[in-house]
């Protein structure tokens, strides 16, 4: 049986009521995820926040006959809520308080996989409940185990709980850190390549269009945040032409900020990236509105001005009334589906032409005895065409502009060369 909670949502004159309804229709996916039934939808109009229970006592007191009248022990709110409301909001209900923020870290720690991913969702979880303890939260002690914390005469349970969590905090900043110096070694060996990085709100179709680009495995679920971990894998665009190919988390509207901070070594990928990649779900009615929350994110990660391709997958579900708009304000975006690999030969030459954007044509003369030079070179470069003479070659090749400057370095320290750019 799917446990019933109340959702409630407030109006305010900077949040208007269809703002308001489109918020709740994602949260209720959002408790669809966490397999949680929305009993009641109860609406708030104010006309201003009040700071100690965001809404007022006449209000309260209706929540609290309804969730009587419906026997419902959880309330969830569509906002963020401070720890001062929801300490106010639990005491004067009676019952467990959650906002948008436990929701969705709650989503994230449910589909935490990997050592990294659950490392990353811990530390995000903790810094979310550190200002938010109370005397009802000694199960801490409990589930941060292995740390031999002791509270001095007098000290109090929840000294002992913001204790015992800060400790645990900066083993988990220890931990990450250790990780993004793990992958930063990872990236080393991939200087070489030209990155793109597939972004998009969660459940736009980023890990379908993945597996069928890279023949990957990547988990697909009609479900929100689905994917946590990044997935990294070669994709071939023709035979000239490679790419690293990255999938990465799902973004949202508002985002939990200790979630992207957490989730930084992740999205490194992101911010590394030569091309990002933005998917949208054009079956969605909110489609635009996601599309500037993934901007949001991507202003946030030092993204948002790299090269860009956007992508409207799901076209053959979509409704025709938003696509004039999206032609109009998009003009250069590629409309497919991934699912049923429609029209993703136009992603296909999108990607190319930014990829030979990107390139340089080069001709170099080596001594055909320096057998380690032409091995860089036929390694790291596409070779158009060598010319041998008189114990020399003449090679003409194409490289992308990033790598030069690190290729060039392993080629003059054993030779002196004549360039000629071709570009």
């Amino acid at each position: 049986m799917l446990e019933q909670v109340l959702l409630v949502g407030v109006v305010t004159p900077f949040q208007p009521k269809f703002e308001v309804d489109e918020r709740l229709q994602e949260m209720k996916q959002l408790l669809n995820t966490l397999e949680n039934e929305i009993a009641e939808t109860f609406i708030v109009n104010l006309k201003r926040i009040k700071p100690s229970t965001l809404i007022g006592k006449g209000k309260i007191r209706e929540i609290r006959n309804l969730l009587s009248l419906l026997d419902i022990q959880e309330v969830i709110f569509n906002d963020d809520l401070s720890p001062t409301q929801v300490r106010n909001l639990r005491k004067m209900l009676g019952v467990e308080i959650y906002d948008r923020s436990g929701i969705i870290l709650e989503i994230f720690a449910n589909h935490a996989q990997t050592k990294e991913a659950k490392t990353q969702v811990e530390l995000a979880t903790l810094q979310y409940l550190l200002p938010r303890l109370t005397g009802r939260w000694t199960h801490l002690e409990r589930q941060i185990g292995g740390i031999s914390v002791r509270g001095g005469a007098g000290e109090t349970q929840i000294e002992i709980d913001r204790r015992l969590t800060r400790t645990r905090i900066s083993k988990l900043i220890k931990d990450l850190r250790k990780i993004d110096k793990e992958r930063a070694v990872q990236q080393k060996g991939r200087n070489t390549f030209f990155k793109a990085a597939l972004v998009g709100y969660t459940n736009a179709g980023k890990s379908t269009l993945m597996n069928m680009f890279t023949g990957s495995s990547v988990p697909v679920e009609d479900k929100l945040f689905a994917t946590l971990d990044t997935t990294v894998r070669i994709y071939r665009l023709d035979k000239y032409h490679d790419l690293l190919l990255s999938d990465t988390i799902g973004f949202i509207r508002k985002l939990p900020h200790h979630l992207i901070a957490s989730f930084r070594s992740t999205l490194r990928e992101v911010k590394d990236a030569d091309l990002i990649i933005k998917v949208a779900d054009i079956s969605s009615s909110q489609c635009l509105n996601q599309l500037k929350a993934v901007d949001e994110v991507l202003v946030q990660l030092e993204a948002y001005n790299k090269p860009s391709i956007i992508v409207f997958n799901k076209i053959d579900i979509m409704e025709n009334r938003i696509l004039k708009q999206v032609k109009r304000d998009y003009p250069d975006a590629v409309f497919i589906s991934a699912l049923n690999n429609l029209r993703i030969d136009e992603l296909r030459r999108a990607i190319l032409k930014v990829l030979e954007k990107e390139e340089m044509q080069l001709k170099l003369n080596l001594p055909i005895n320096y057998v380690k030079g032409l091995a860089v070179l036929r390694d790291n470069t596409r070779i158009i065409s060598e010319n041998y003479s008189d114990g020399e070659v003449d090679i003409e090749f194409s490289v992308y502009r990033k790598v030069w400057p690190w290729l060039k370095t392993r080629l003059v320290q054993k030779v002196e060369f004549e360039l000629v750019d071709k570009s």
